[in-house]
């Protein structure tokens, strides 16, 4: 069976979920396989194929390093998504574009709805709403924001895979606990994902975190509890103790109304998904 979509960062852990959820039906390009900055070689792909649908999981994520490299950011977190969508627009392709809670100031007390307005404090979230942008005005009707948020997974570096590594390691682990978001396990945003380019519901920007809400030492404890060790090892501070060259919002909770315009539910409560990720986590290595 030929391929029928096309997943950009396909070597990133959320881009290997999409690939590994959608099987023959997907053909994936690691970023060494296509440079998503070059505007040739993405049009050359997007027309060689002509994919129904694209999924960009292509990004720089690197949050602090974009604070002094906000050019590099913006040419793949924005520039690069308009070359992108303009391919897109062209082959008559949906596209499907992962973006970020750090569009918002994190200054709210209440889920941040998808028709918030954006007000991003840092280099990073500047670069991913310039991205956001790009698709939203090229493809009004064919382009999807999908915004996520606090993502690990068995793919790549994380928090819960960070916390794993400490509790073998560690008698006691220092956790903020002034932070507020969502837990959010890659799988399940991949299964949205493609729930969204196979339902096709209006277009434009969606959510895709797991529901319900805690901060990171919320989250540290569970990771513990889960696996057996004592969360009361897990010991509450705060952002101040652990000062980064980017501001990180202190509510990242975001809102899923969008989601009844559609047939596919938002994804399920944080601790149950964690769950059920964690002993792919552990076999991955912590």
């Amino acid at each position: 069976m030929s391929p029928t979509w096309l997943v950009t960062g396909a070597g990133g852990m959320l881009g290997r979920d999409v690939v590994a959820r959608l099987g023959d039906e997907a053909a994936g390009l690691t970023r060494g396989e296509l440079d998503v900055r070059d505007p040739a070689a993405v049009r050359a792909a997007v027309s060689g194929l002509r994919p129904s649908v694209v999924v960009n999981c292509a990004a720089w994520t690197a949050v602090d390093d974009a604070e002094a490299r906000e050019a590099d950011a913006l040419a793949v977190n924005g520039t690069a998504v308009g070359h992108l969508a303009r391919a897109c627009a062209e082959a008559g392709s949906v596209l499907l574009h992962v973006s970020t809670d750090y569009v918002f100031d994190g200054a709210a007390r209440a889920p941040y709805a998808e028709h918030s307005v954006p007000r991003p404090r840092t280099a990073y979230g500047r670069t991913k709403l310039a991205g956001e942008r790009a698709v939203l005005e090229s493809l009004p009707e064919l382009g999807y924001v999908v915004r996520t948020a606090w993502l690990y997974g068995a793919g790549g570096a994380n928090f819960v895979r960070t916390m794993l590594g400490l509790e073998a390691s560690r008698p006691r682990v220092d956790v903020v606990d002034d932070q507020r978001g969502q837990p959010t396990w890659s799988a399940d945003v991949a299964r949205l994902l493609v729930a969204l380019g196979r339902s096709r519901p209006p277009a434009g920007v969606y959510h895709a975190t797991n529901s319900g809400e805690g901060t990171w030492y919320d989250l540290a404890r569970e990771t513990f509890r889960l696996t057996g060790a004592d969360p009361e090892r897990v010991c509450p501070t705060t952002t101040a103790a652990f000062p980064r060259p980017a501001e990180r919002p202190a509510y990242s909770v975001l809102g899923h109304d969008r989601w009844r315009e559609t047939c596919v539910a938002p994804a399920r409560d944080w601790r149950e998904a964690l769950e059920e990720a964690l002993p792919a986590l552990v076999t991955a290595g912590g």
